[in-house]
């Protein structure tokens, strides 16, 4: 009876030891987004696109992928969307003490966490060692002091300037351009931890040629926050005006900015000729840049510009101001658009691309060529790598 009876305890426990091992063999790797906001958010822009194709890539490559982001009105608490867990805590600023909460909470033991820094980062390494990834799209030198003038400003550029480069002086960073790792390099992070995975294209190289709009159209495509500086676009399509009469102007997205931005428009006596869209669904999106002869981007900073891509994947050329970072490898000056330095040169293009239909469309050919480079299967494949490799290092 005490042999079956260890026997028995023998056979259980092997049974138990089995069942833990199949269990471990068919566990998936946890990865976790920390990211400020989702696309859905009022505010979400290129930034949380990429975030959002690299994490479902991964649920689809057999990852279990959580994002936590911000709550904003009409967004469920949480959701699961293409494959992804999405947990919404906190607000602007509240976001960042939920997002490590989650940490030493849920999301203790996911294998690696995507710590995606939009000026502040969640400060991941204050809770954990290994398994982290910096995921920068640009250094916000300028815009602290436009957001936030003052001494909140002042703080938040000391934080993402000093602390966060110490804090995370061993661990990896992600970013999307050359131009932002050698920004990320003037703050003291060497080179050899940044790893760049460039933006991509759902469609990069349509094939139905774009039938465009029968007046002169700009199309501004983005967030409407003081940082994108739509109102350039605004006074160049004022000054343009006396010799483009026809000229229109179609701005896409939504933002807080909004009502100064309309009341500009006013100021200029263009109130006729701009439409504020708001956020627009894809299709209707794409409807936009087909009709578009001409994208301007007058952004303080850009990690890259998926606008411009997205653009460009539609033939319309991109104006953009040389010192707004990653925009100088989005764009080919001179052959898919300009790189300019101030509003008068920016104001100079624009009326001699919208006047010259032949320059326009070698600028559109060459543009839509250049689209034709990227697309998200590739970026994303880049970045499933970094991650797997951020899963296995030992700290």
């Amino acid at each position: 009876m005490v042999l079956i009876n260890v026997d028995g305890v023998i056979a259980r426990r092997v049974l138990r030891g089995g069942r833990r091992r199949s269990t471990a063999a068919s566990a998936r790797p946890h990865v976790a987004f920390l990211v400020w906001r989702d696309t859905g958010h009022p505010e979400g822009g290129g930034s949380e696109l990429f975030v959002e194709r690299m994490a479902e890539h991964l649920a689809a490559t057999g990852w279990a992928v959580t994002l936590c982001t911000a709550a904003y009105p009409g967004a469920p608490r949480d959701e699961v969307r293409h494959g992804v867990t999405i947990r919404r805590r906190g607000r602007r600023l509240t976001v960042y003490p939920c997002g490590l909460s989650y940490l030493l909470g849920a999301g203790r033991r996911a294998d690696v966490i995507v710590d995606v820094q939009n000026g502040l980062p969640f400060f991941a390494p204050l809770v954990r060692r290994r398994g982290i990834v910096n995921l920068v799209h640009h250094v916000h030198r300028e815009q602290w002091q436009i957001i936030f003038p003052g001494t909140f400003g002042r703080v938040g550029w000391w934080v993402e300037s000093r602390i966060a480069p110490l804090l995370y002086r061993r661990h990896r960073y992600v970013t999307v351009s050359e131009a932002t790792r050698r920004e990320l390099a003037a703050l003291s992070v060497e080179p050899t931890r940044v790893d760049i995975v460039r933006n991509g294209l759902d469609d990069p190289a349509p094939v139905v040629r774009a039938s465009r709009a029968d007046v002169p159209t700009i199309c501004v495509l983005g967030r409407l926050v003081p940082h994108k500086r739509v109102e350039h676009a605004l006074d160049a399509a004022a000054r343009a005006r006396p010799v483009l009469p026809d000229l229109r102007v179609e701005v896409v997205g939504e933002g807080w900015w909004h009502d100064t931005l309309a009341a500009r428009t006013a100021e200029l006596g263009l109130t006729e000729a701009v439409t504020f869209h708001g956020h627009l669904p894809d299709a209707e999106r794409d409807a936009v840049l087909d009709r578009s002869w001409l994208l301007l981007a007058p952004s303080v900073k850009e990690g890259w510009g998926i606008a411009i891509m997205e653009a460009a994947a539609h033939g319309v050329p991109a104006i953009a101001y040389r010192s707004a970072g990653g925009v100088v490898e989005s764009i080919v000056d001179g052959e898919t658009g300009w790189l300019v330095d101030d509003e008068a040169e920016l104001q100079k293009r624009v009326e001699e691309l919208l006047l010259d239909p032949v320059l326009r469309d070698d600028m559109a050919a060459k543009a839509r060529a250049r689209a034709a480079e990227f697309d998200w299967g590739t970026s994303c494949r880049r970045f499933a790598e970094l991650v797997e490799r951020a899963r296995t290092e030992r700290g």
